[in-house]
């Protein structure tokens, strides 16, 4: 069994801004993304990824809630996306959620902040069940999801690889 996530000791600090995903956010969101491309399991793809790859994501979230974090500097400090688990019409009500967090600011409070903001927003649009995929290598994600109410619903077993590593695919589940 996952144990919940510790108790969070700073909060985010008020000077943080939350918008919808757009594209001047283009070059800080890839950045951020290719950073955990390189250094951990948490972004599946192998290999660093253009700007263009950017689009990819705006389309998945076109129709679905979405967040950047920034700092007063204007960088992005963490963004975060639902989109659709399936595009057949029996599963509008679930989605699936992306998050990235700069590794120096995680801890922090802003991924919760990230997740009650995608909560709320999904909510209102009729979303009820939230879904995640999650490398068995990602431990604090694990631990994250399961300390907000995420529970394991699924694994894929052996189906991953990076870095010479083999990783099961943990699906983890949250009615909202």
């Amino acid at each position: 069994m996952v144990q919940p996530a510790e108790k969070i000791l700073m909060p985010v600090s008020p000077e943080i801004t939350f918008s919808r995903i757009s594209e001047s956010e283009r070059e800080g969101i890839i950045d951020l993304f290719n950073d955990y491309i390189e250094h951990s399991f948490a972004a599946y793809p192998e290999q660093k990824v253009p700007y263009e790859f950017f689009s990819l994501f705006l389309e998945a979230c076109r129709d679905y809630p979405s967040v950047v974090a920034r700092l007063p500097d204007g960088n992005v400090a963490g963004f975060g996306m639902l989109r659709a688990h399936n595009p057949m019409p029996a599963f509008r009500h679930t989605a699936e959620i992306t998050y990235f967090i700069r590794p120096d600011l995680t801890g922090k409070g802003l991924g919760s902040k990230m997740l009650a903001l995608l909560e709320d927003e999904g909510k209102r649009q009729g979303i009820t069940t939230i879904l995640s995929s999650i490398s068995s290598l990602n431990e604090g994600s694990i631990r994250f999801h399961a300390g907000h109410g995420f529970t394991e619903c699924g694994r894929f077993k052996k189906v991953g690889e990076k870095k010479g590593r083999v990783f099961d695919t943990i699906w983890m589940q949250k009615d909202i």
